[in-house]
């Protein structure tokens, strides 16, 4: 297994649209591996591939206390969203950001797992709000984008100052 480079916000690669993936092969399933070491290491609860610089469409995420509820998800797709919820969300690609961001209370979603096999299931709650934000990034969204101008305007001059002190 091995830690995968974040990519980082502004960066352009994480406005490109995943393509699905074909077949869940060794490769596929070394990627979901990889994805979730670099999700815990970083530490996060959620990582999309498109945050890895890999535009295939695979997520990963746990949202438990203690790492033991890992879901892998392939060609992820929303059948059914219902009613709307207010959260509080960050990204590893926007690292120290935090913002609201309205989305659906309640999703379902359809996907192939870790072995291929499809699946669907019903969220609510951080799950719900999860599966969305890293459907996102598949689809070539970032989380900031839901913003004001204003209020993104302000996050890319913090994010281009830090960059400046660590350079």
């Amino acid at each position: 297994m091995a830690l995968l480079p974040i990519l980082r916000y502004p960066d352009p690669r994480l406005h490109t649209r995943a393509a699905p993936v074909a077949a869940v092969d060794d490769e596929i399933r070394a990627l979901v591996r990889d994805m979730a070491e670099t999700m815990y290491e970083a530490p996060g609860i959620g990582l999309a591939a498109t945050q890895v610089n890999v535009h295939k469409r695979v997520v990963v995420i746990d949202v438990s206390e203690d790492k033991s509820a890992l879901m892998a998800f392939i060609n992820p797709e929303i059948v059914e969203r219902d009613g709307e919820q207010v959260c509080e969300e960050g990204c590893l690609s926007v690292p120290g950001i935090y913002e609201k961001v309205t989305r659906a209370e309640r999703v379902k979603v359809r996907a192939l797992n870790g072995e291929g096999e499809p699946f669907e299931l019903e969220a609510d709650g951080l799950l719900a709000v999860c599966i969305q934000h890293e459907i996102d990034h598949l689809d070539g969204k970032v989380f900031v984008e839901y913003l004001s101008a204003l209020k993104l305007g302000r996050i890319k001059a913090k994010l281009a100052k830090k960059a400046r002190i660590t350079a």
